[in-house]
């Protein structure tokens, strides 16, 4: 197995996971032990090495890459550009979801409202997800800027804010460059070899991560099961078509209009896509993210260090297309027909919280809380799409963390940068 690419090993590990998940079940045993919590066992572990690696991973990254930047002026055209490639994304992101979600109506069955026919979450499991997401509204989206400036970097970086943690470095690294030669010379040298280091951590613990994706996705299929998918098989359906058409539609479409090869492209990210699917996590992912950008891509690290820890905290096109689709589902459900305004109200809620709330726990229910609350809807029909969330935040997570990786070779490209995906 060792001869073979790493994406080849991820997606055998994640086909033996699915033979796993069909010949067991959550309760089987082995010499005492459950097979779920040895699979938890190695998920976590993979899961863990990976997240270690992120806060001093993106502080050097950045630092680095800002210093090489030269100036005020071109981190301010770099971060316009980021931005802006983001909200369009995004936004494109949505709009495909609206669209499948008009088309095939998930909601309807034979031409009736099918939210009686859909079998309800336990109403314990709906009452602790409500539990998590009691309190947060819209109001969580002014929040973001908050978050944005920690009274304790430390206490920041610890609890994984991104956002603060994103903020500080960028200012460390503009000011670095603004003191005297020798100490910013010393400076530069310590976080570049920070950053080099860390990326050879990655690459190490980078070997185990067909084990790491056997072991999350494995322990995902045991708890789950698939019985539990045929009464919103309809909704799974359009939201994976939807997350599809995205990544090998619209996206495909904006890298070739960029110069671009999609193609390698797709074969550049699948190891990053694959941690993404198994670890459910954008920030998580990062370190494979840049790895595969970087070595893979032929991204400088002045781009990759800006534009994907903004990504991994910001972009979010996965989330954004999954609420809208969903908060038009569950109206289906409920027989609400919804206007044209109504409708374009959920863009721009979807828009806006996919931005503004991905930074908290329950980022995704926060955001379709706020959206049913907007249209006039019950919190508990949250209920309907607790059976399918776990696979299909998986799959959200790979498409939102593709969408960063374009963002970095577009921008790389329209900043003139040679030998991408070469």
């Amino acid at each position: 197995m060792g001869k073979l690419k790493l994406h080849w090993q991820m997606l055998i590990a994640i086909l033996a996971a699915v033979v796993i998940g069909l010949l067991f079940d959550v309760k089987t045993t082995l010499l005492g032990v459950s097979i779920y919590s040895i699979f938890d066992f190695i998920g976590m572990l993979f899961l863990n090495a990976l997240k270690m690696l992120i806060v001093p991973l993106v502080m050097s990254s950045i630092i680095v890459g800002i210093a090489g930047l030269g100036g005020s002026d071109n981190l301010g055209r770099l971060g316009a550009k980021t931005i802006g490639f983001y909200l369009c994304s995004s936004l494109l992101a949505i709009l495909v979801g609206l669209l499948l979600v008009n088309l095939l109506s998930p909601g309807v069955v034979d031409g009736e409202a099918a939210g009686s026919r859909l079998n309800l979450s336990e109403p314990e499991a709906v009452s602790s997800q409500l539990a998590a997401v009691e309190g947060r509204g819209v109001g969580d989206i002014t929040g973001v800027f908050l978050r944005m400036v920690p009274p304790n970097i430390v206490k920041a970086a610890a609890d994984g804010q991104m956002l603060g943690l994103i903020f500080f470095s960028l200012l460390f690294g503009v000011f670095m460059t603004r003191i005297s030669k020798e100490p910013a010379q010393t400076l530069l040298g310590f976080w570049t070899g920070v950053y080099e280091t860390m990326m050879e951590i990655t690459l190490f613990i980078m070997k185990f991560a067909p084990l790491g994706v056997l072991g999350l996705v494995a322990k995902t299929i045991l708890a789950t099961g698939f019985d539990a998918f045929q009464p919103l098989m309809m909704f799974f359906v359009t939201v994976v078509l939807a997350l599809a058409i995205h990544t090998f539609v619209t996206l495909a479409l904006v890298l070739r209009l960029a110069g671009l090869n999609p193609l390698k492209h797709y074969r550049a990210m699948l190891p990053a896509m694959l941690t993404a699917f198994s670890t459910a996590s954008s920030s998580g992912t990062l370190p494979v993210t840049i790895e595969c950008v970087e070595k893979n891509a032929g991204v400088s690290n002045r781009t990759s260090a800006f534009v994907l820890p903004l990504g991994a905290t910001i972009n979010m096109d996965g989330t954004a297309l999954y609420e809208c689709v969903a908060a038009i589902f569950i109206a289906q459900a409920y027989g609400l027909e919804l206007s044209f305004v109504t409708q374009f109200t959920i863009v721009l809620v979807a828009l806006l919280t996919s931005i503004g709330v991905a930074g908290i726990p329950s980022a995704s229910l926060v955001a379709i809380t706020v959206i049913l609350g907007v249209i006039g809807l019950p919190l508990e029909a949250i209920g309907m799409l607790l059976v399918t969330d776990r696979i299909l935040d998986m799959l959200r997570t790979s498409v939102n963390v593709f969408s960063d990786s374009c963002g970095a070779v577009v921008i790389a490209r329209s900043e003139g940068e040679q030998g991408l995906l070469v």
